[in-house]
């Protein structure tokens, strides 16, 4: 018995022993890993974050840790980078070894690592690659896409007149306008307002924009391995999400029994020549599974992107409605009201320009940013990422960095105008990101952002519903995305 004990006793020690030189070890290596909350086992740091308003919970832990911090979301660690110096360092100066796409458990589940937005490595090289040319080639940044753009701008228009002055809620008319352009775009074909089909797409799109930034979707992008057991509204974003991707392979299918070789319409046509092309070679990424979640990935952020932000930019102006009558007085006196405006009046509309710049930056629609992942162990700041690392740049601290635009809070056109009122570019403005991983729409989006804009406001007066005294331009919804809270407005005739 005395001899059991003391062999007891020693694998007790053994195991203590063991146990200290882990602890230590971990210990050692964790000095040099971004410092960051104490984590829960399964939880992460979920206790110590708001997640009603996770980008400001998290951007709080910046005062105590400095730019660069750790957080984790259930059991896996992230890295956050704060500040425009640092946050820039990551997209634009060390951009090569931060091109990865970090997790986000939402998406990684919808989209498999599948596409342009999620993938990584040489098949997302190859698919961004060949995505961006394909759109140059149906028009992007030519007079081909601006001619789209004005054309389902006075669709909208033309919508927003029958209203006849009462009060309406504009997002969705705004929602079906923006999803036209993208869907002639890789459709190629615009819908009718009042397609049933298109419309339940539009519910569910929108529907499934509000639950990722919603309690149920925060917690589930903090601990999906519970989340994926558990009854609630998150799950939706996986039932609605199929239905859009069901749309989406329906078209796939159609364009594949009237494929023309000779001359592709749109970008599923292009993208299923390109996969004649290459079905010889066994690893190509040009596969169906690739164009529908490609297609789902420019028609969801082709929509949602300009969608958002033209709401925020009504909302806006029926809070600030000097602004909006300066944005009129420029519009009638350099394109007056007999034409359509047209791209080339921006460079002579530096009021304009600047207010809708600066509507992006005040509404900072995705504060945290996209999450990007370290290609190989990674010394930054003096600190040690390791290989695989998911990195978060917080965009909405660069766009509300008081040394680059003073008083970030208040919402100021000036910010974007120097001292004789010409338009001035900002190396801050990091809206749809920057460097090799930034918004491949984003020229899309300016052109849709100017043109709507303007050729609402050449016709047509904003004003508040009959009642409503006072215009609350603070997101109504705060996570992954700040969303505009609902609301109404009421337009007439100048």
């Amino acid at each position: 018995m005395a001899a059991v004990g003391t062999t007891g006793l020693l694998l007790a020690a053994c195991v203590c022993l063991l146990c200290f030189l882990l602890t230590r070890g971990r210990r050692r290596g964790a000095r040099k890993l971004p410092p960051g909350p104490f984590p829960l086992p399964f939880l992460g740091n979920l206790l110590q974050m708001d997640t009603k308003d996770l980008a400001n919970s998290i951007q709080a832990l910046r005062a105590r840790y400095g730019p660069v911090f750790s957080v984790h979301f259930g059991k896996e660690r992230a890295v956050m980078v704060f500040g425009y110096e640092a946050v820039r360092e990551v997209l634009l100066e060390r951009g090569d070894e931060f091109l990865a796409r970090g997790s986000f458990p939402t998406l990684d589940r919808t989209n498999r690592g599948l596409g342009i937005v999620m993938s990584k490595g040489e098949r997302w090289r190859n698919l961004r690659r060949f995505s961006l040319s394909v759109l140059r080639d149906l028009g992007m940044g030519k007079r081909g896409l601006e001619e789209r753009v004005q054309d389902e701008a006075q669709c909208l228009l033309e919508e927003f007149r029958k209203t006849q002055g009462q009060p309406f809620d504009p997002k969705f008319l705004l929602g079906r306008a923006t999803a036209n352009v993208i869907c002639q775009v890789v459709f190629g074909q615009r819908f009718p307002y009042t397609d049933d089909n298109f419309n339940t797409l539009m519910r569910l799109l929108n529907e499934s924009t509000e639950l990722h930034s919603s309690l149920s979707g925060q917690i589930y992008n903090l601990i999906p391995s519970v989340m994926d057991y558990l009854p609630g509204p998150h799950q939706r974003i996986f039932s609605n999400t199929r239905h859009i991707q069901d749309f989406v392979a329906s078209w796939v299918d159609k364009h594949r029994e009237t494929l023309e070789p000779s001359a592709p319409q749109d970008y599923i046509d292009s993208f299923l020549l390109k996969m004649q092309q290459e079905q010889q070679q066994p690893d190509s990424e040009f596969t169906l599974e690739n164009l529908k979640i490609c297609v789902q990935d420019l028609f969801v952020a082709g929509t949602e992107t300009v969608t958002i932000t033209l709401c925020y930019a009504l909302l806006i102006l029926l809070k600030y409605p000097a602004v909006a009558d300066k944005i009129c007085e420029e519009i009638h006196r350099v394109i007056g009201q007999e034409r359509a405006p047209a791209i080339k009046d921006r460079a002579l509309m530096p009021y304009t320009d600047a207010t809708i710049h600066e509507i992006q930056r005040h509404l900072n629609l995705l504060p945290i940013g996209l999450p990007r992942a370290t290609v190989r162990d990674t010394l930054f700041h003096g600190f040690v990422i390791p290989k695989g690392t998911t990195v978060y740049p917080g965009l909405g601290s660069v766009l509300n960095d008081s040394q680059q635009f003073p008083e970030p809070e208040c919402f100021a056109p000036e910010h974007f105008l120097d001292s004789k009122g010409a338009f001035k570019k900002s190396g801050a403005f990091v809206v749809f990101s920057a460097g090799k991983r930034n918004c491949i729409g984003e020229s899309i989006a300016h052109v849709e952002l100017f043109l709507f804009l303007t050729t609402l406001l050449q016709s047509l007066r904003l004003s508040r519903p009959p009642g409503v005294q006072a215009v609350d331009v603070q997101p109504g919804i705060r996570g992954v995305a700040n969303l505009p809270r609902p609301f109404q407005i009421c337009v007439t005739p100048h």
